[in-house]
């Protein structure tokens, strides 16, 4: 039996989350004796998941999937599962996956263990460490289904070369209607985006309009990071929808969060909260976020941020 990944790519090209899923496949592999295979859809250059552990790569290519469907995915990866005699499934984290996920357990019958952090730490009882909690704590959980779905929790295993000379297969899936269409869909381009960025930058009602966002931009450019806000700042429409980062908004898990002018509601903690070093730049001392920092800055972020771009770009340029 192998285990199964799924690489997840946009327009062709892999996420990093791709390479740490199999990166993490791989080791579960060898922990059970096995091979790794992954599936993709319609990405442009499978073979760079050899690079990390894929042993064989099945490459499912289909102008109907273009557009991402939950249900229509998560046949595609049922098929190729059952195909392949896996009985152990493994995806990121992602918004899209998180969907698939859980039509994949149905389908399957499976037991579905999302936001993993760790390698099983037994293999009999299939037992691995989750985040709980909204990400305040952990829990061992125990998958005693036949069939085992893990989604790893962005940044929380890692990438890890692991070069092996494998193989590529095409595979013809049924595509399964959808019930769902999409009209329009609107991507960010030339931009960091915030599922893909190792620091983040965000910032909130503090920089009291969005005439004043010229330099949370430039502090981003300066470090290659994506830009963010909170739910009061997308509510007023200073800043897209898509920006919004939080409980109730995306998900942040980078290794860097830069909150300016944010004062720190839970609901925004607890979304930003699996991020491992978090900056926040404001004037309150008594401003929630700074208990839950790893670094503060009490200050006006309109002296703060100019001089820190000014410090960094110096850095960078020594």
């Amino acid at each position: 039996m192998s285990v199964l990944v799924f690489a997840d790519a946009t327009d062709g090209k892999f996420k990093k989350s791709a390479f740490e899923v199999v990166s993490y496949g791989k080791k579960v592999a060898e922990q059970l004796g096995s091979k790794v295979v992954a599936v993709t859809i319609n990405a442009d250059n499978n073979d760079a998941l050899y690079t990390y552990g894929a042993e064989k790569v099945i490459a499912v290519s289909n102008d109907t999937l273009s557009t991402f469907n939950a249900k229509q995915y998560a046949s595609v990866i049922q098929q190729v599962a059952q195909a392949q005699g896996s009985d152990i499934i493994i995806l990121d984290s992602s918004i899209d996956t998180l969907h698939v996920a859980p039509i994949l357990a149905v389908t399957l019958d499976a037991g579905y263990a999302s936001n993993v952090v760790a390698l099983p730490s037994a293999t009999s009882p299939f037992m691995v460490k989750r985040k709980a909690f909204s990400n305040k704590g952990f829990s061992n959980t125990v998958i005693t289904t036949a069939n085992k779905i893990i989604g790893v929790a962005k940044n929380s295993y890692g990438v890890f070369e692991n070069p092996v000379s494998g193989t590529t297969e095409t595979f013809e899936a049924t595509i399964v209607a959808s019930g769902v269409s999409s009209e329009k869909v609107e991507r960010i381009t030339g931009k960091v985006t915030i599922a893909d960025a190792e620091t983040v930058v965000s910032a909130g009602r503090g920089l009291k309009g969005p005439e004043n966002w010229g330099m949370v931009e430039e502090l981003a450019d300066v470090l290659g990071a994506a830009t963010a806000c909170s739910k009061p700042v997308s509510d007023l429409g200073w800043r897209p929808h898509g920006e919004h980062v939080g409980q109730t908004g995306k998900p942040v898990a980078s290794n860097l969060y830069i909150a300016i002018g944010i004062s720190g509601a839970i609901q925004h903690l607890a979304g930003i909260n699996a991020s491992k070093v978090k900056v926040v730049i404001n004037t309150d001392p008594e401003a929630p976020f700074f208990k839950a920092a790893d670094y503060g800055i009490v200050g006006d972020a309109f002296e703060v941020v100019p001089q820190l771009i000014e410090k960094l770009k110096a850095f960078k340029q020594a």
